[in-house]
């Protein structure tokens, strides 16, 4: 019989409310015959482990076109991002990947943000370097009946600017201006999807609640965040060499943990386009 009649999704819980480990060959990830109940896993779950899998940088693109697809990061089309402090690898990464220590959601600056991220592990990290996630959907669905009632109706106001202040609390004018040059996007609290659940925006580059006084636009986001990344809804994944997880940015957040800048962690990206607005 042929693969995609014999192929179905081997996963197991990672924990209740997020993350699954997907045990299925290489062969079957990469027949494509399994796409569709992966992505409805994705969507499910949040985040999906294939412990070291061990794709090469042909093969993870091959799998990330199977679930949908194929959102080049570079001009030249089709090829792998890699993730690194090293600036020979990645010039701009030492100053980029400075606001991925916190929890963002990713193209916050955009109407149509990512469905997906794809990372392998080459090398990982000589201490920390965790990447930790959260489910977004499962945090808003366990608010109160009236807490979901107020945060439904509220905007927030999202921008790159706001996350310098996280690893920089003093920067100089001319980089705060370069920063916010870029603009802002005001996006829902609460996105409601096609699908008909609901998920929380949060991040890093939400930085003020619309109409609302910022003493209490602090407490709806700060609480939120703490709300969205406590224990129940978070995981953080435990590099391997040859690890790859999906994660779905429609529906958590995600952050790296910190390492030794000095040990030349590679992660290797691919990324699914976007398919839903914001709005």
């Amino acid at each position: 019989m042929s693969v995609d009649v014999l192929t179905r999704v081997s996963q197991e819980a990672i924990k209740p409310k997020i993350g699954s480990r997907v045990l299925n060959t290489k062969e079957e990830l990469l027949s494509g015959a399994i796409g569709k109940e992966l992505r409805a896993l994705l969507e499910e779950r949040g985040v999906l482990v294939f412990p070291e899998i061990k794709f090469t940088d042909e093969e993870q693109i091959a799998f990330t076109k199977t679930l949908g697809t194929f959102a080049p990061e570079h001009r030249g089309g089709e090829e792998i991002t890699k993730i690194t402090l090293d600036a020979k690898e990645n010039p701009a990464a030492a100053e980029y990947l400075k606001g991925s220590l916190y929890w963002h959601i990713d193209g916050t600056m955009n109407d149509v943000p990512i469905l997906a991220s794809l990372l392998s592990c080459r090398v990982p990290a000589t201490w920390g370097g965790n990447t930790g996630f959260c489910n977004t959907y499962a945090a808003y669905e366990a608010l109160s009946a009236e807490q979901k009632a107020e945060y439904e109706t509220l905007r927030v106001a999202h921008s790159v600017w706001a996350s310098v202040f996280y690893y920089e609390p003093e920067p100089s004018l001319a980089k705060l201006k370069g920063m916010q040059a870029i603009g802002e996007n005001e996006l829902p609290l609460v996105w409601k999807h096609a699908s008909g659940r609901k998920s929380l925006v949060l991040g890093c580059t939400a930085h003020r609640v619309v109409n609302v006084d910022a003493a209490w636009s602090a407490e709806i986001l700060v609480g939120l965040r703490e709300w969205a990344t406590q224990e129940e809804f978070s995981y953080s994944h435990e590099w391997k060499v040859g690890d790859l997880v999906i994660w779905d940015n429609t529906g958590t957040m995600h952050r790296a943990e910190a390492y030794d800048p000095k040990c030349n962690r590679m992660m290797h990206r691919t990324k699914l386009q976007g398919e839903e607005p914001f709005e």
